[in-house]
């Protein structure tokens, strides 16, 4: 999977973004539960490009409303 660019998550509906932002955050949950249990990630960089895009798709639904105050 790629990265996301904020044009590209700008373009979703709020039901597509929240569908990556769930299957990003189930990714990188299982990513690192691999490196806490002393496994080698298949890709290193992949935790910290999931991180980033989560936040990318947190942040772009702050700006345009879908989220509400207490859903943090």
């Amino acid at each position: 999977m790629a990265v996301l660019h904020p044009e590209e998550i700008r373009d979703m509906t709020p039901a597509e973004r929240e569908a990556e932002l769930e299957e990003f955050e189930t990714e990188l949950l299982n990513a690192k539960a691999v490196q806490a249990a002393g496994g080698a990630p298949e890709d290193p960089g992949r935790i910290s490009e999931l991180r980033k895009a989560v936040a990318r798709i947190k942040t772009i639904q702050r700006e345009e409303g879908d989220l509400a105050d207490d859903e943090e």
